[in-house]
């Protein structure tokens, strides 16, 4: 996968793209962000993330209010970070707000990813398996980074 970072040397869009896959992989929840009628609506959720970190994934029960929100409109936005709640977050959290569009995963295309989800959430296993849970995957168009409070960078998927 190829990332671009604006105005930024391809090294640093590496360096970035190694920090976020260390965030990704560290980090066990997100927010998701959809959208119902012209209305944000988040949920907090258990994500992984592909070894490319170009999708994200994550499970849900279809008969939740995000589901249908998906169903209705595929384009989402995740929010996961690294902060404590503490001051010194200011200087040193990093937050990471990533674009796109999810979609449920094919039983065929489903082994590689379940793996994955399931390689960082082994205590989700019954919740997954389960008949009424769909596993998503979000197809990241851009990650929008936060360090430092102020200093915000976006790295473009693809």
């Amino acid at each position: 996968m190829d990332f671009t970072l604006r105005k930024v040397k391809i090294k640093d869009a590496r360096k970035l793209t190694e920090q976020l896959h260390d965030l990704f992989f560290t980090q066990p929840l997100a927010v998701l962000s959809t959208n119902t009628k012209g209305q944000p609506y988040c949920n907090l959720i258990a994500f992984a993330a592909s070894d490319d970190i170009a999708e994200l994934i994550f499970a849900t029960a279809r008969a939740t209010r995000k589901y249908t929100n998906i169903k209705n409109d595929s384009r989402v936005s995740l929010l996961i970070d690294n902060r404590s709640n503490s001051v010194s977050d200011f200087h040193n959290a990093m937050a990471v707000t990533s674009t796109g569009t999810v979609s449920e995963i094919s039983e065929q295309e489903k082994t590689d990813f379940l793996k994955t989800y399931l390689k960082k959430h082994p205590h989700l296993e019954e919740f997954v398996m389960s008949p009424t849970c769909a596993l998503m995957r979000v197809k990241v168009d851009k990650y929008y980074v936060v360090r430092r409070f102020q200093n915000v960078m976006v790295l473009h998927v693809g």
